[in-house]
C-alpha cells in the first residue's frame, strides 16, 4: 500500500525538481548573448535608438528585472498560462499541444522496440555467456552505442532515398488516429533510429543481470529440483532481473522525451525537440521555458511510474 510519507516524499521531490529546472533554464537563457530583440531583427537591431529598443523590450516583456520576469512566468504557469510565443504570437500551450504528441509517440515507439529487442538479445547472450553468440551480441550493442544518432539517421534517410525513393515528409504531420499507415511512414524510421542505442543499453543490462542471477543459490536449487529450464528462466532469473531493467528503461524513456532534437530535424518532424531548438535560436523565452518545463514534468511522471512498478514487482520495496 502507498503511505502518506511515500507520497509526500515523491511529491516534494517533484516540486523541488521542477522549480530547480525552471530557475536554471530561466537564468541560462538570459545569460546567453542576445535577446528577443536581437533574434527578431538581427544586425538591424544595432541601428535602433534607445527609445525604440526600450519599446521593443517592453513589448517582449524583457524590460523588467529577472526576478519580476521569473515570478510572472511561474505564477502564470501555476494557472495554466505558459505565455505567448514572441515570434509566432500563438500561445505556448497551443504550440506544445501540437508538438507533444509527436515526440511522445516517437519516444514510446522507440522505447517499445528497444526494450523488446534489448531483453530478447540480452537473454540470448546471457544464456550463452562466453560463447560466440554472446560475443557477437555484445559487439553489436557496443556498435549501437558508439555510432551517433545523427550518423544513423542520415544513413537511414540516404539508404531509403536511394533504394526506395523515400524522403521525410516535410508536410503536415498525420496523427495516428487519422491514418495508421501514413502515421507509421512518418514515425517508424525516426523511432527505429532512437531504438538502436536504447536496445543496446537494455541488452547490456539484461545480459549482465541474467548472468548474475543464473549463478544465484535459489536458481541452483531450482535446477536441482528438476524444474523446467523455461520456468527457471521466467520465474527465477528474469523476474529478479526486472528491477534494473525497469530502472534503465524508465530513465532512457525520460531522456528520449527531451533528446529527439536531432532525429526530428533529420526527419522533419514537428516535435518538441525541433520546437525547442527553433525557439532557442529565436530567443523565444516563453516557448523554451514552457517546453523544458513540460519535458521535466514528463520525466518526473516517468520516474514516479517506475517507483510504482518497483512496488508492484518487488514486495520488499513496499516497506521502504
Amino acid at each position: 500500500m502507498l503511505t502518506w510519507r511515500w507520497v509526500a516524499a515523491r511529491l516534494g521531490g517533484a516540486v523541488i525538481t521542477l522549480l530547480g529546472v525552471t530557475v536554471v533554464v530561466f537564468v541560462v537563457l538570459r545569460t546567453i548573448p542576445g535577446d528577443a530583440v536581437t533574434a527578431s531583427l538581427g544586425t538591424e537591431s544595432g541601428t535602433l535608438t534607445e527609445k525604440q529598443r526600450a519599446s521593443l523590450e517592453h513589448y517582449y516583456g524583457i524590460d523588467k528585472s529577472w526576478f519580476e520576469q521569473l515570478w510572472t512566468w511561474i505564477t502564470g504557469a501555476l494557472h495554466g498560462d505558459l505565455g505567448l510565443s514572441q515570434t509566432s504570437g500563438k500561445t505556448v500551450t497551443d504550440l506544445l499541444g501540437t508538438a507533444l504528441p509527436v515526440t511522445v509517440e516517437i519516444a514510446a515507439l522507440a522505447a517499445l522496440m528497444g526494450t523488446a529487442a534489448g531483453v530478447v538479445l540480452g537473454v540470448l547472450a546471457g544464456a550463452r555467456a562466453g560463447k560466440a553468440a554472446d560475443t557477437a551480441t555484445q559487439g553489436a550493442a557496443l556498435f549501437g552505442l558508439a555510432v551517433p544518432e545523427f550518423v544513423v539517421g542520415t544513413a537511414v534517410v540516404t539508404i531509403l532515398a536511394e533504394a526506395f525513393s523515400y524522403f521525410p515528409n516535410t508536410g503536415t504531420f498525420v496523427p495516428l488516429t487519422e491514418s495508421f499507415s501514413e502515421n507509421m511512414s512518418q514515425v517508424f524510421y525516426p523511432s527505429l533510429v532512437l531504438a538502436i542505442p536504447f536496445a543496446a543499453n537494455v541488452m547490456r543490462t539484461t545480459r549482465s543481470e541474467y548472468v548474475e542471477m543464473a549463478e544465484a543459490d535459489y536458481v541452483r536449487t531450482a535446477r536441482g529440483k528438476g524444474l523446467h529450464p523455461g520456468r527457471i528462466r521466467r520465474a527465477h532469473i528474469l523476474r529478479n532481473a526486472t528491477i534494473p531493467i525497469v530502472t534503465l528503461t524508465g530513465i532512457q524513456f525520460g531522456y528520449l522525451l527531451g533528446g529527439t532534437v536531432i532525429v526530428e530535424q533529420i526527419f522533419a518532424l514537428p516535435g518538441m525537440g525541433r520546437l525547442l531548438l527553433t525557439s532557442i535560436d529565436n530567443r523565444d523565452y516563453p516557448v523554451v521555458q514552457g517546453t523544458v518545463l513540460v519535458i521535466a514534468v514528463l520525466f518526473v511522471l516517468v520516474n514516479l511510474l517506475v517507483d510504482l512498478l518497483y512496488r508492484a514487482i518487488d514486495p520488499r520495496t513496499r516497506a521502504a
